[in-house]
């Protein structure tokens, strides 16, 4: 997840004030996508979940 601006190639979502940004071929391989915030013992961040099976998890709070 990083902050980026929208492209001709990019799929654009608002959601609760927020605009998401997926390229539109990675899209079409990972939908659906889910972005949660989530607060724990552990820390803050963000959630990402998606279809696609991942070889790697980054915890909690991902910038992968």
């Amino acid at each position: 997840m990083a902050l980026d601006e929208s492209r001709d190639n990019d799929e654009v979502f608002d959601d609760k004030g927020l605009t998401y940004v997926v390229e539109k071929l990675l899209y079409e391989n990972i939908k659906p996508i889910r972005i949660d915030y989530v607060s724990s013992p552990m820390g803050s961040g963000f959630d990402i979940s998606s279809s696609m099976q991942m070889g790697r998890s980054c915890g909690g709070s991902c910038s992968c």
